[in-house]
């Protein structure tokens, strides 16, 4: 898993939002919610739906995670 999206449920709770709310206010397919549950990679510009809807950076929603195979 390259991202770790732990920042963003974290977010969700602090703004009193469901999975569902996030993606609704963002207009996300329900496919690219489950990306982002897995921890898979999601377009910029998805990111920055997310970002401007929970009025946050990046770093906020997100953290970058090598794989042990990147490592090497």
């Amino acid at each position: 898993m390259a991202f770790c999206y732990k920042k963003l449920w974290h977010q969700l709770i602090d703004h009193d939002m469901s999975r569902t709310d996030l993606r609704d206010a963002t207009g996300m397919a329900p496919a690219t919610l489950a990306k982002l549950s897995k921890g898979e990679a999601v377009g910029t510009p998805t990111l920055e739906k997310i970002c401007r809807v929970l009025q946050c950076n990046i770093g906020d929603i997100m953290d970058y995670v090598p794989d042990e195979e990147a490592k090497k």
